[in-house]
């Protein structure tokens, strides 16, 4: 297949690229914007969860040519009509706007997108005809256009729209000077009659030192200390001197800067080998004229001998880390004879502080400063990724002390800094960061010590054999009678001799068997003398065993229409002991270590994996949908999708970005009423219901919500119990009168199976209605009783799917508190996180990434909440995973080799029992492998997904439905996806064996491929740094997205065929399909939600204001936040909530 060529621009581009939402959306615009870099464009990159407000923003203040956006279902008509609509009424009506969103923008919606003034949206047939290159040539072409003229309507002065700071004027001047400086120096006598004597900060250092999150934090602190004062900043990147292309990438790292009060321009420098670009005087001259109180110079990632930053700056700051080798490369470094400040960020690596005295100590030397105090020299340690870093505070200071009296500034803070040392707070302890090549080594020394046992009882049973031989006994026979606790029975081999030529053999082979046998160990050979009777317990026709000190009897054989009897468990037919041994060690029967064919001995009767999916609109209609997909359905295992509004912590609103989210591919929540009634009618207390929710960033804050409905269910049933309905009732209604807001109530008719449980304390708490004793007891007993999970796993997130919404450390901090009151309230049914390998996946990544990355955050939990001093027995088993089931041959084994290396480190590395060393698991057929071409195919391959996992034996499972890639499930198609597995599960018959997979050649072979081809990934991560080192270079994101852009080059040249894709196409070419039913929330659901949280804040505005506070205070004195946001979310909002914790937590900062 010929590649495209690049098309070659005329004109200097800039686009900025961004994604409206997340997941797969942000590593499709990643691999988007690189090629648009590569056809020579510069490219301003804004990453994911951008509103349509910062984008344009951001398009305005960088003047850019276009936006490229990727949208998602639902949400995407107002999101893309909204953003024409702003540029225009920002009068920047000439930034033209492409977008794509796979097969979710329907056909008919490009066409009425594209008419209302959206420049192109590609569709996935585009996709096909064009190839990436050919989408990103068409979209350069038509942005190919020379800087336009500053228009200057009648009446309007340059002057005043300088003084107003107007950021149409400000950047189109700056892209003149830059491109047109003909044009530009027509305006340059009244830009510089304009000039102020405004300070200049320099910022430079060595490319990776974190000057962008550094700026981020310094404008933070600036926008707090000086509440009336504009900041400007002008950052700079290198261009690629091949293309001509750029990435000018330090806006996504700045989350302050989406401030009226500040603005912000991207430059590539255009010319090789230096740091800044030639326009960067006449760029601060125009801010100058635009009376800015302060503005910030940042220069690219240098080199050491760059100081052309000091021409431009009154005050500089050298930005480097730690890692610049041995103290003498510090003689070479230019700016350490210049620089005003010095910052040593990212103080948390190894040999910071050596680095902080090497530094002083040439700082001195370079200034002549012999006889200064070191701790008086303006040199400090800072790790600016850290929320709220002390170093951080005292440079900021000491940086605004500098500009008043370098640069005359009057800008005096008056920011309170403490003495405090900046210090890292480290979530894996420096002396654990080998934990995961410890774990490779411990499972390494395992396998090596089940091999050479095995050998030692083949050994065995080679003396064994040729013994019975000369005794002319039956071998299996001679098991019984020769063999006991001890080894082989002397006396009895004695008895069986029959003339002096055998007793001599006999007394070699006797001595040898005993010589050998020390070597195996007392445990192994106990287990070899059991295995018959292990054998014929399957072989019985009842299997008895303990559960919690309780006994279950389950049968052994299942009956089919010809009347065999079909084992539910089949046992290898094995002789040798080293075989069988070597069996045992490695596989064993389900229910036994390593669980490598399962974690029970058997499947739970009345219960299949199954789970109903169910995630649309508001609260009632998911409900609905939850009530129809269980009917008659023994067990309900409800999985809850939430809207993108609810995933980021957001509340509803008018504002059409979200407004057009509301409820669409995902239910709306966003208060406890929203929960009570998203699960009434289910009793969240009943051991065979279990409900999970998807949801990441907030999911502490909707499993507070999710507790607090389950114990009010539990008041309920209390109240009626004991016939105080009419007094809670008066309670209730005293309380409303008092208020004078309409009580929330369920919109709609209850659907059939909906008792109503759950909506008789809408609008209350069970605490405000029954004595605090009796609601005590009911909340301590309904937190043991609750079963279901929390996905909460914020490290793919910030490695795949970007849900992310605090810092890291600050998410992470929030899943500790969680997992220790569950440990405190003996919460031991429901998981407090699902650690997951599907969104993985689903961004791009392998089966084997998606392994070794989902283990190996799995193992930072366990490594992060033993520094807690959690005990992992108690935390162990509220970890389960989540992961993808695609049709590549490793997903056949992925289960069993998570279990495998689960339970080998759990067991002999940490010491864990046996309840937390088996790893649950839920299963969801792969999203990634469901194309929005011959729709009706996607149902094979979630069929032959299905099979895997079942024959794995998974514990819960998920099947997509065919429309997903197209629409949010409709019922029919929910209906059909749960049809898939239950006729596995219920018609098919090798699927009544419970271990169909084991004895198998294949099976065994890509267990062993699949097992150490993890270990080694772990051992590449430990070379990193472990996890949290990894994810700082963006290693796991990197692999993951070079990962997903060979599968799509394979599929787009057809050389991995897919039926209906790319091969075997229909008569008409399979063209995207068009959905019979489209599933979106509609206007009345939409205002319902919003009416809901108007009603919520009215109700509650003085409770909620102090609860905030509350909440607030608990983080600052570093207490249990769960415990407390148990009580804060039965009287605030979700977006209320968020808001408050980003105060005193931070917000996360995206990444490339």
């Amino acid at each position: 297949m010929e590649q495209t060529k690049p098309y070659k621009p005329k004109y200097k581009i800039r686009i900025v690229t961004a994604a409206s939402l997340f997941d797969g959306h942000d590593a499709a615009i990643n691999i988007m914007r690189r090629i648009i870099q590569a056809t020579g464009v510069e490219v301003i990159h804004l990453g994911h969860d951008r509103s349509v407000a910062e984008v344009v923003d951001c398009a305005i203040q960088e003047d850019a040519n276009a936006i490229a956006m990727t949208s998602y279902q639902g949400g995407h008509n107002e999101y893309f009509r909204y953003m024409f609509d702003l540029l225009q009424e920002r009068g920047a009506g000439h930034i033209k706007v492409f977008g794509g969103g796979g097969g979710v923008i329907l056909p008919e919606e490009i066409k009425e997108l594209m008419a209302y003034g959206i420049e192109r949206i590609y569709s996935p047939d585009d996709g096909r005809q064009m190839g990436l290159q050919g989408m990103i040539n068409d979209l350069v072409e038509r942005c190919d256009t020379a800087v336009p003229d500053l228009q200057l309507s009648k009446g309007e002065k340059l002057e005043s729209l300088l003084s107003d700071k107007n950021p149409n004027t400000i950047a189109r001047l700056i892209s003149l000077a830059e491109n047109r400086h003909e044009e530009f120096e027509k305006y340059q006598d009244k830009i510089v009659g304009e000039e102020n004597p405004v300070p200049v900060l320099g910022i430079t250092g060595t490319g990776g030192a974190g000057k962008s999150s550094l700026v981020d934090e310094l404008v933070r602190r600036f926008l707090i200390d000086f509440p009336d004062k504009h900041v400007g900043i002008i950052s700079v990147d290198p261009s690629k001197r091949k293309t001509g292309g750029a990435l000018l990438g330090d806006r996504i790292r700045m989350n302050s800067i989406n401030n009226e009060r500040v603005y912000m321009r991207s430059l590539a420098t255009r010319q090789s080998n230096l740091a800044l670009s030639k326009y960067v005087a006449e760029a601060v001259q125009v801010l100058k004229a635009a009376k800015y109180d302060l503005i910030i110079l940042e220069t690219s990632g240098i080199g050491q001998s760059d100081t052309e930053i000091l021409e431009h700056s009154d005050v500089s700051l050298y930005v480097m880390t730690p890692e610049f080798g041995a103290a003498t490369q510090l003689e070479k470094i230019d700016m350490l004879d210049f620089a005003d400040l010095v910052a040593i960020n990212k103080f948390d690596k190894r040999g910071a502080l050596d680095a902080l005295r090497d530094v002083k100590k040439q700082y001195a030397r370079n200034h002549g400063l012999w006889h200064a105090n070191e701790e008086d020299l303006p040199i400090y340690g800072t790790i600016a990724s850290q929320f709220n870093d002390p170093g951080m505070n005292n440079l900021y200071k000491k940086v605004m002390d500098t500009l008043v009296e370098k640069a005359d500034s009057n800008l005096i803070s008056n920011l309170e800094v403490g003495q405090e040392m900046t210090e890292k707070i480290y979530v894996i302890p420096p002396s654990r960061t080998r934990y995961l090549s410890e774990i490779a080594e411990n499972n390494r020394l395992y396998d090596s010590k089940a091999e050479q046992q095995s050998k030692i009882a083949q050994q065995l049973y080679g003396i064994f054999l040729t013994l019975t031989s000369i005794l002319g006994m039956d071998s299996e026979n001679a098991e019984e009678i020769l063999l006991d606790k001890t080894g082989l029975n002397k006396g009895e081999v004695r008895s069986k001799i029959k003339n002096g030529e055998e007793k001599e053999l006999a007394g070699l082979l006797l001595k040898e068997f005993d010589k050998i046998k020390m070597n195996l160990l007392p445990q192994h050979w106990d287990t070899l003398l059991k295995w018959q009777e292990k054998v014929n317990r399957y072989k019985s026709e009842v299997y008895s065993f303990k559960v919690r000190d309780r006994e279950v009897n389950i049968k052994t054989h299942t009956e089919s229409l010809s009347h065999s009897q079909i084992p539910k468990v089949a046992l290898p037919k094995y002789k040798a002991w080293g075989d069988i041994l070597q069996w045992i060690l490695q596989e064993n029967v389900p229910g036994e270590f390593p669980y490598t064919a399962g974690l029970y001995p058997f499947k739970r009767e009345g219960e299949d994996p199954t789970r109903m999916f169910a995630g649309e609109g508001g609260p009632e209609r998911t409900n609905r949908r939850f009530h129809y997909v269980s009917l008659d359905m023994p067990a309900k295992r409800l999985s809850t999708a939430f809207d993108s509004v609810t995933l980021y912590g957001n509340d509803p609103d008018h504002r059409p970005d979200i407004y057009g989210k509301i409820g669409n591919a995902g239910v709306s929540i966003c208060c406890l009423d929203d929960a009570k009634k998203l699960y009434s009618g289910f009793d969240l207390s009943n051991p065979m219901t279990s409900v999970s929710m998807t949801i990441n960033g907030p999911a502490p804050m909707l499993l507070a919500f999710f507790m607090n409905a389950a114990i009010d269910q539990n008041c309920e049933k209390y109240i009626k119990e004991n016939g105080l309905e009419g007094e809670v009732e008066n309670k209730i209604d005293a309380l409303y009168k008092k208020k004078g807001v309409p009580r929330p109530t369920y919109f709609g008719k209850l659907p059939e199976g909906n008792n109503g449980l759950g909506l008789m304390l809408l609008g209350v708490t069970g605490d405000q209605v029954l004595p605090q004793e009796v609601y005590a007891k009911i909340k301590a007993k309904t937190l043991k009783q609750v079963r279901g999970t929390v996905q909460a796993d914020i490290l793919k997130e910030d490695q795949a799917q970007n849900t992310c919404i605090f810092s890291t450390e600050f998410a992470l901090r929030l899943m500790g508190d969680v997992q220790e009151y569950f440990i405190e309230q003996q919460v031991r049914n429901f998981y407090s996180v699902s650690i997951s390998g599907y969104h993985i996946a689903e961004a791009g990544a392998n089966p084997i990434t998606q392994l070794a990355f989902t283990l190996s955050n799995g193992f930072t939990y366990v490594e992060y909440y033993l520094s807690r001093g959690m005990d992992i027995n108690k935390f162990g088993p509220n970890l389960s995973f989540f992961f993808s089931n695609g049709v590549d041959p490793e997903y056949a084994v992925i289960g069993r080799v998570a279990r495998r290396i689960w339970a080998k480190a759990l067991k002999e590395k940490y010491g864990a029992d046996p309840r937390a060393q088996m790893l649950k698991y839920h299963i969801q057929t792969s999203g990634r492998s469901l194309h929005a071409q011959e729709i009706d195919f996607n149902d094979i391959r979630t069929t032959l997904q299905a099979l895997y996992a079942i024959y794995d034996n998974c514990n819960s499972l998920h099947t997509n439905a065919y429309d997903e890639a197209i629409t949010t499930p409709t019922e029919e198609s929910v209906r059909r996806a749960m049809a898939i597995q239950l006729i596995i599960n219920k018609e098919l018959g090798l699927a009544k064996n419970e271990n169909p997979i084991q004895g198998s050649f294949i099976i065994e072979e890509l267990t062993d491929l699949v097992e150490e081809a993890v270990l080694l990934e772990f051992d590449r991560i430990t070379e990193r740094g472990g996890v949290l080192g990894a994810m700082e270079t963006m290693y796991q994101r990197s692999k993951i997205q070079e990962e997903s852009l060979h599968y799509e080059t394979l599929k787009h040249s057809g050389a991995y065929p897919i039926i209906g894709v790319n091969t075997f196409l229909s008569s008409k070419g399979s063209p995207t399909i068009l959905p019979a039913e489209v599933i979106r929330a509609t206007e009345e659901e939409k205002k319902n939600q919003i009416k809901t949280l108007q009603n919520l804040h009215q109700r509650e505005k003085e409770r909620a204001s102090t609860q905030l506070k509350e909440l607030q205070q608990t983080a600052i004195n570093n207490e249990n936040i769960f415990e407390r946001l148990m009580e804060v979310t039965k009287y605030c909002s979700l977006g209320q909530i968020t808001k408050a914790l980003f105060e005193v937590g931070g917000q996360y900062r995206r990444n490339m």
